[in-house]
């Protein structure tokens, strides 16, 4: 059975077409939403695998419910096409770090898993994100401005008389990226509208929103790995602390032996890295 390959880009449009050669696989079908930011849309190729650029385009702001909104219209798209064994999320600056052959063999030998990533989190700090009103979250700045005032007032206000919505719900939070089974897709869109007035006005809810389906469900008893996020989800992400930084060549051994399917997140501005990377993803 294919494999959907689901893409969010808003940027290094030529490293995205890297992505998609390195998909480019008669085993796959690509979709891809481009940021409705973004004015000139650019044109991709692809010569063995399906490839769908999402029409109805997004206004994707970070921490806004908008992420998971975008999420959705991929996965309903790619759904309406299927099935599929796997349905694997991915960012436009994202690469593989083994083949198409390596990726699908080892999911034909775990049948059923689900790949998500689950953190260790502050139960607090999962409280305030999840279980609060938050107001304007598209316009969230770390810089003073009337949105982000509003909305600290109105935090405030709710900690101070104790406001806690999805007091049922046992939130979950981990990496968006995720590479989930037909069957655990079904079920997140069985669920969308539960999960719209669950996370909607919630702050970066694409870390929270499949880590929660999966664990409130089945599927749950299906995820490859829950102590180790990265494992979990096989990505490699580029956190330094609590800052996301861009990989580089001085990385290059770390990422060649690291067990996953993928990294993120790269840049063109180093040809040669990118180079050895995409030996890597011939594996």
């Amino acid at each position: 059975m294919k494999h959907a390959y689901l893409i969010l880009a808003h940027n290094e449009f030529g490293l995205l077409q890297t992505l998609v050669s390195c998909l480019d696989d008669p085993r796959n079908d690509i979709y891809v939403h481009i940021d409705r930011k973004v004015k000139e849309v650019p044109e991709l190729h692809a010569e063995k695998a399906g490839l769908t650029m999402m029409d109805k385009r997004m206004d994707i702001r970070w921490g806004d419910y908008s992420m998971v909104e975008t999420e959705y219209a991929l996965l309903e798209t790619a759904v309406a096409h299927g099935p599929y064994a796997y349905y694997h999320l991915l960012s436009g600056v994202d690469l593989p770090l083994k083949s198409q052959d390596t990726i699908h063999a080892f999911c034909a030998a775990h049948p059923g898993k689900e790949y998500i990533g689950y953190s260790v989190v502050d139960p607090a700090e999962l409280e305030r994100k999840m279980q609060r009103w938050h107001l304007f979250p598209r316009h969230f700045s770390r810089k003073q401005t009337v949105w982000s005032v509003v909305r600290s007032a109105c935090l405030r206000l709710q900690d101070g008389l104790h406001v806690k919505r999805n007091r049922d719900v046992v939130f979950r939070k981990g990496s968006q990226w995720v590479s989930i089974t037909e069957e655990m897709a079904r079920f997140a869109l069985v669920k969308k509208a539960w999960v719209r007035k669950t996370f909607n006005h919630t702050f970066v809810p694409d870390e929270c929103v499949m880590q929660t389906l999966c664990w409130m469900s089945p599927y749950r008893e299906n995820l490859y790995n829950i102590e180790m996020d990265g494992i979990g989800c096989m990505r490699t992400i580029g956190w330094r602390g609590d800052e996301l930084k861009d990989w580089s060549m001085e990385d290059y051994d770390y990422l060649a032996a690291a067990p996953t399917f993928f990294a993120r997140k790269f840049n063109s501005s180093d040809p040669a890295f990118i180079a050895r990377i995409l030996e890597l993803a011939k594996r």
